[in-house]
């Protein structure tokens, strides 16, 4: 049962960095949110609480930009065409 959710935190993490290679630094953050997701409930499965605090520290960080960048506060451009 816990093997899912390592698959499933991988594949997200696969997915986020192809989002984030690809220009999609707002999506891939969501992907990211997946997987840290899956590795906190493997971390508290397998009673790794120090892992558990730092997955959660990780998560409450990763949160704290998806809404900065869902309301416009934080935006991020990849292309190099866009630099300043």
């Amino acid at each position: 049962m816990i093997d899912i959710f390592g698959i499933i935190g991988g594949l997200s993490l696969i997915l986020g960095a192809a989002l984030l290679y690809n220009g999609y630094a707002f999506y891939s953050i969501t992907a990211y949110f997946i997987a840290d997701l899956c590795w906190l409930f493997i971390a508290i499965y397998t009673h790794s609480w120090f892992g558990a605090i730092s997955i959660a520290i990780g998560i409450i960080f990763s949160i704290g930009v998806w809404i900065k960048m869902n309301k416009g506060i934080f935006v991020k451009h990849l292309s190099k065409s866009k630099r300043s």
